[in-house]
């Protein structure tokens, strides 16, 4: 088969990263989850759109709530049990859930299979995110420039990191 001709491209030749924004001692907990940001190879601006593989496991990112950012996770293969407030319920291929911004409705998606999970996240990149983390001592919302500030919930901030990305280019599952 031919190599498709930009704007068309094979989701394997972008490279997988697991880069984070998290600060320590959070980042760790993220390190075995990778994404493939075919929004950005795409050049989109309006919208993210990752493909992120989850190690056996792995998490996707911390349980977390969008106050500004709608998502959409759709599984495209192996499982997934997502996490919410109302509980755990385990995801197969081909099953998606989504997450409107300022429900509050904390999520994220943990890999208890012995195989990989992909799963392809789509968020819009609404701007001056802010980011609630229930379950951890964490609370990240960007600051004037965009970039992610994480503080602890008494509002103490985290040192931060020097690979940040702004949050409206929504980090979505992988980043954050």
């Amino acid at each position: 088969m031919a190599k498709p001709i930009f704007p068309a491209f094979d989701p394997a030749d972008v490279a997988e990263t697991n880069v984070t924004t998290y600060p320590e001692p959070f980042r760790a907990a993220n390190s075995r989850r990778w994404n493939r940001r075919l929004g950005d190879h795409a050049g989109l601006e309006n919208f993210g759109v990752n493909l992120t593989r989850i190690v056996p496991g792995a998490q996707s990112s911390a349980r977390h709530a969008h106050a500004r950012q709608d998502e959409f996770v759709w599984v495209v293969s192996g499982e997934v049990v997502l996490e919410t407030d109302e509980g755990a319920q385990t995801l197969r291929a081909g099953m998606c859930a989504g997450f409107p911004a300022g429900t509050g409705n904390a999520h994220r998606f943990v890999n208890r299979s012995s195989g990989d999970a992909l799963i392809l996240v789509v968020g819009d990149r609404t701007p001056f995110e802010e980011i609630a983390y229930p379950d951890i001592d964490l609370h990240g919302k960007a600051g004037a420039d965009g970039r992610p500030a994480f503080a602890r919930k008494d509002g103490t901030p985290y040192r931060a990191g020097a690979s940040a990305r702004k949050l409206s280019q929504p980090p979505r599952e992988g980043v954050a």
